[in-house]
Protein backbone atom coordinates (compact mmCIF):
# COMPACT_ATOMS: atom_id res chain seq x y z
CA UNK A 1 0.00 0.00 0.00
CA UNK A 2 1.07 3.12 -0.72
CA UNK A 3 2.06 5.83 2.41
CA UNK A 4 3.47 9.31 2.29
CA UNK A 5 5.50 9.85 5.45
CA UNK A 6 4.05 12.83 6.91
CA UNK A 7 6.02 15.78 8.14
CA UNK A 8 6.67 17.01 11.88
CA UNK A 9 4.04 19.58 11.39
CA UNK A 10 1.65 17.37 10.04
CA UNK A 11 2.04 15.23 13.21
CA UNK A 12 1.83 18.03 15.35
CA UNK A 13 -1.47 18.77 13.92
CA UNK A 14 -2.89 15.54 13.88
CA UNK A 15 -1.98 15.12 17.39
CA UNK A 16 -3.58 18.15 18.87
CA UNK A 17 -6.91 16.98 17.82
CA UNK A 18 -6.73 13.28 19.43
CA UNK A 19 -6.46 12.80 23.13
CA UNK A 20 -3.80 11.27 24.82
CA UNK A 21 -5.76 8.27 25.61
CA UNK A 22 -6.45 7.28 22.01
CA UNK A 23 -3.24 7.24 21.60
CA UNK A 24 -2.14 5.42 24.23
CA UNK A 25 -4.20 2.61 22.84
CA UNK A 26 -3.01 2.92 19.50
CA UNK A 27 0.53 2.64 20.54
CA UNK A 28 -0.65 -0.38 22.72
CA UNK A 29 -1.96 -2.15 19.83
CA UNK A 30 1.30 -1.45 17.83
CA UNK A 31 3.24 -3.17 20.70
CA UNK A 32 0.70 -5.78 20.84
CA UNK A 33 1.36 -6.55 16.80
CA UNK A 34 4.74 -6.34 16.81
CA UNK A 35 5.02 -8.49 20.19
CA UNK A 36 2.63 -11.02 18.49
CA UNK A 37 4.23 -11.10 14.73
CA UNK A 38 7.81 -11.53 15.85
CA UNK A 39 7.14 -14.95 17.14
CA UNK A 40 7.73 -16.13 13.88
CA UNK A 41 10.79 -14.21 13.56
CA UNK A 42 9.88 -13.04 10.03
CA UNK A 43 10.37 -8.72 10.22
CA UNK A 44 7.60 -6.96 10.37
CA UNK A 45 6.48 -4.65 7.60
CA UNK A 46 5.59 -1.38 7.75
CA UNK A 47 2.47 -1.14 5.45
CA UNK A 48 1.10 -4.20 7.02
CA UNK A 49 1.42 -2.41 10.55
CA UNK A 50 -0.64 0.83 9.16
CA UNK A 51 -3.30 -1.62 7.37
CA UNK A 52 -3.97 -3.66 10.29
CA UNK A 53 -2.95 -1.33 13.08
CA UNK A 54 -2.44 2.18 12.31
CA UNK A 55 -5.50 2.38 9.88
CA UNK A 56 -7.14 6.35 10.58
CA UNK A 57 -4.26 7.27 12.53
CA UNK A 58 -1.44 7.22 9.75
CA UNK A 59 -0.67 10.62 10.03
CA UNK A 60 0.81 10.14 13.25
CA UNK A 61 2.74 7.17 12.86
CA UNK A 62 6.10 8.50 13.35
CA UNK A 63 4.68 9.42 17.06
CA UNK A 64 3.07 6.37 17.53
CA UNK A 65 6.60 3.79 16.28
CA UNK A 66 8.52 6.53 18.29
CA UNK A 67 6.71 5.51 21.54
CA UNK A 68 6.33 1.54 20.90
CA UNK A 69 10.02 1.70 19.95
CA UNK A 70 10.66 3.10 23.53
CA UNK A 71 8.46 0.77 25.60
CA UNK A 72 9.56 -1.92 23.54
CA UNK A 73 13.44 -1.28 24.76
CA UNK A 74 12.65 -0.11 28.27
CA UNK A 75 10.21 -2.56 29.34
CA UNK A 76 11.26 -5.79 27.25
CA UNK A 77 14.82 -5.07 26.45
CA UNK A 78 13.59 -5.11 22.63
CA UNK A 79 15.56 -3.16 19.85
CA UNK A 80 12.76 -1.86 17.36
CA UNK A 81 15.31 -1.62 14.46
CA UNK A 82 14.44 -0.82 10.39
CA UNK A 83 16.28 -3.23 8.35
CA UNK A 84 15.10 -2.50 4.85
CA UNK A 85 14.61 1.41 4.09
CA UNK A 86 13.52 0.95 0.93
CA UNK A 87 10.52 -1.41 2.18
CA UNK A 88 9.75 -0.59 5.76
CA UNK A 89 11.09 -3.99 7.17
CA UNK A 90 11.23 -4.26 10.26
CA UNK A 91 12.70 -7.02 13.32
CA UNK A 92 13.10 -6.97 17.11
CA UNK A 93 16.55 -7.30 18.38
CA UNK A 94 16.85 -9.11 21.98
CA UNK A 95 19.05 -7.17 24.12
CA UNK A 96 19.07 -8.44 27.36
CA UNK A 97 19.07 -12.38 25.78
CA UNK A 98 16.44 -14.02 28.46
CA UNK A 99 17.04 -12.06 31.24
CA UNK A 100 14.49 -12.98 34.25
CA UNK A 101 11.08 -11.20 33.76
CA UNK A 102 9.59 -9.73 30.64
CA UNK A 103 11.87 -12.00 27.94
CA UNK A 104 12.32 -14.98 29.30
CA UNK A 105 8.75 -16.66 29.22
CA UNK A 106 7.78 -14.49 26.25
CA UNK A 107 10.97 -15.64 24.18
CA UNK A 108 10.86 -19.80 25.14
CA UNK A 109 7.96 -20.77 22.22
CA UNK A 110 7.05 -19.08 19.20
CA UNK A 111 3.19 -18.95 20.63
CA UNK A 112 3.81 -17.15 23.31
CA UNK A 113 3.52 -13.38 22.06
CA UNK A 114 -0.19 -14.23 21.67
CA UNK A 115 -0.33 -15.58 25.51
CA UNK A 116 1.55 -12.71 27.34
CA UNK A 117 -1.05 -10.27 25.18
CA UNK A 118 -3.76 -12.37 26.39
CA UNK A 119 -2.14 -12.79 30.33
CA UNK A 120 -1.70 -8.84 30.50
CA UNK A 121 -5.21 -8.27 29.40
CA UNK A 122 -6.12 -10.77 32.22
CA UNK A 123 -4.56 -9.33 34.64
CA UNK A 124 -5.56 -5.66 33.95
CA UNK A 125 -8.74 -6.67 34.20
CA UNK A 126 -8.47 -8.06 37.81
CA UNK A 127 -8.03 -11.77 36.97
CA UNK A 128 -11.01 -12.59 35.06
CA UNK A 129 -12.07 -11.66 31.98
CA UNK A 130 -15.05 -12.94 29.64
CA UNK A 131 -13.69 -14.81 26.56
CA UNK A 132 -16.09 -12.42 24.44
CA UNK A 133 -13.39 -9.61 25.39
CA UNK A 134 -10.79 -11.47 24.36
CA UNK A 135 -12.03 -12.58 20.58
CA UNK A 136 -12.61 -8.63 20.09
CA UNK A 137 -8.82 -7.52 21.44
CA UNK A 138 -7.64 -10.25 19.13
CA UNK A 139 -9.40 -9.09 16.44
CA UNK A 140 -8.41 -5.67 16.54
CA UNK A 141 -4.68 -7.23 16.07
CA UNK A 142 -6.20 -9.01 13.38
CA UNK A 143 -6.17 -12.56 14.78
CA UNK A 144 -9.46 -13.63 14.23
CA UNK A 145 -10.33 -16.23 16.20
CA UNK A 146 -12.86 -17.72 13.40
CA UNK A 147 -10.60 -18.23 11.16
CA UNK A 148 -7.36 -20.24 10.58
CA UNK A 149 -4.23 -17.97 11.10
CA UNK A 150 -1.40 -18.33 9.02
CA UNK A 151 0.85 -18.39 12.35
CA UNK A 152 -0.89 -19.71 14.85
CA UNK A 153 -3.51 -22.53 12.89
CA UNK A 154 -6.84 -22.67 14.69
CA UNK A 155 -6.49 -19.69 17.35
CA UNK A 156 -9.60 -21.12 19.60
CA UNK A 157 -8.23 -24.09 19.99
CA UNK A 158 -4.51 -22.82 20.55
CA UNK A 159 -6.02 -20.48 23.42
CA UNK A 160 -8.68 -23.22 24.96
CA UNK A 161 -7.19 -26.18 24.38
CA UNK A 162 -3.01 -26.03 24.31
CA UNK A 163 -2.59 -23.20 26.59
CA UNK A 164 -4.80 -24.60 28.95
CA UNK A 165 -3.39 -27.85 29.11
CA UNK A 166 0.02 -26.07 29.69
CA UNK A 167 -1.62 -24.63 32.43
CA UNK A 168 -1.15 -21.23 30.96
CA UNK A 169 -4.37 -20.32 31.33
CA UNK A 170 -7.89 -21.65 32.82
CA UNK A 171 -10.92 -21.89 30.66
CA UNK A 172 -14.08 -21.69 33.28
CA UNK A 173 -17.51 -21.92 32.43
CA UNK A 174 -19.66 -19.40 33.55
CA UNK A 175 -22.39 -20.37 36.12
CA UNK A 176 -26.43 -20.59 35.40
CA UNK A 177 -25.64 -19.25 31.23
CA UNK A 178 -27.49 -20.52 28.79
CA UNK A 179 -26.46 -20.61 26.36
CA UNK A 180 -22.78 -21.40 28.05
CA UNK A 181 -20.85 -18.72 28.73
CA UNK A 182 -16.91 -18.99 29.35
CA UNK A 183 -14.24 -16.88 30.86
CA UNK A 184 -10.63 -17.11 31.13
CA UNK A 185 -8.45 -17.07 34.51
CA UNK A 186 -4.13 -17.39 34.67
CA UNK A 187 -2.91 -21.00 35.13
CA UNK A 188 -1.06 -22.10 37.46
CA UNK A 189 2.04 -22.26 35.00
CA UNK A 190 1.30 -18.49 34.16
CA UNK A 191 2.17 -17.65 37.82
CA UNK A 192 5.10 -19.20 38.05
CA UNK A 193 6.43 -17.89 34.73
CA UNK A 194 5.13 -14.53 34.01
CA UNK A 195 6.11 -12.09 36.30
CA UNK A 196 2.94 -9.26 36.81
CA UNK A 197 5.65 -6.44 38.15
CA UNK A 198 6.86 -6.88 34.91
CA UNK A 199 3.36 -6.28 32.88
CA UNK A 200 2.69 -3.74 35.32
CA UNK A 201 5.73 -1.69 34.28
CA UNK A 202 4.85 -2.58 30.77
CA UNK A 203 1.55 -0.69 31.32
CA UNK A 204 3.55 2.14 32.91
CA UNK A 205 5.32 2.98 30.65
CA UNK A 206 2.92 2.47 27.38
CA UNK A 207 0.42 5.05 29.46
CA UNK A 208 2.74 7.21 30.58
CA UNK A 209 2.01 6.43 34.66
CA UNK A 210 3.62 5.17 37.27
CA UNK A 211 2.85 1.40 38.08
CA UNK A 212 1.20 2.77 41.78
CA UNK A 213 -1.04 4.06 39.45
CA UNK A 214 -2.92 0.79 39.23
CA UNK A 215 -3.09 0.29 43.64
CA UNK A 216 -4.86 -2.93 43.13
CA UNK A 217 -2.56 -4.43 40.33
CA UNK A 218 0.49 -2.92 41.98
CA UNK A 219 -0.11 -4.69 45.27
CA UNK A 220 -1.26 -7.73 43.88
CA UNK A 221 2.15 -8.22 41.45
CA UNK A 222 4.45 -7.03 44.74
CA UNK A 223 2.77 -9.22 46.83
CA UNK A 224 3.43 -12.09 44.56
CA UNK A 225 6.97 -11.07 43.77
CA UNK A 226 8.17 -10.53 47.68
CA UNK A 227 6.89 -14.02 48.17
CA UNK A 228 8.74 -15.84 44.97
CA UNK A 229 11.76 -14.32 46.20
CA UNK A 230 11.12 -15.64 49.94
CA UNK A 231 10.35 -19.19 48.44
CA UNK A 232 13.89 -18.81 46.22
CA UNK A 233 15.61 -17.85 49.68
CA UNK A 234 14.45 -21.07 51.71
CA UNK A 235 15.22 -23.41 48.69
CA UNK A 236 18.54 -22.28 48.92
Amino acid sequence: MTFTQPSISQVQKSLEQLSPSQVDQKTAEVIQYILVKDQKKIPIRRGDLIKHVIKEYRNIYPEIIKRAAHSLDQVFGLKLVEIDAKNHLYILINKLEAAAGGCSMRCANPKTGLLFVILSVIFMKGGVVREGLIWSMLKKLNVDPADRHEDFGDVKKLITDEFVRQRYLEYVRVPHTDPPEYEFHWGQRADLEVSKAKILEFMGQLHDQEPQSWKHQYREAHSNQASSQASTSSQR
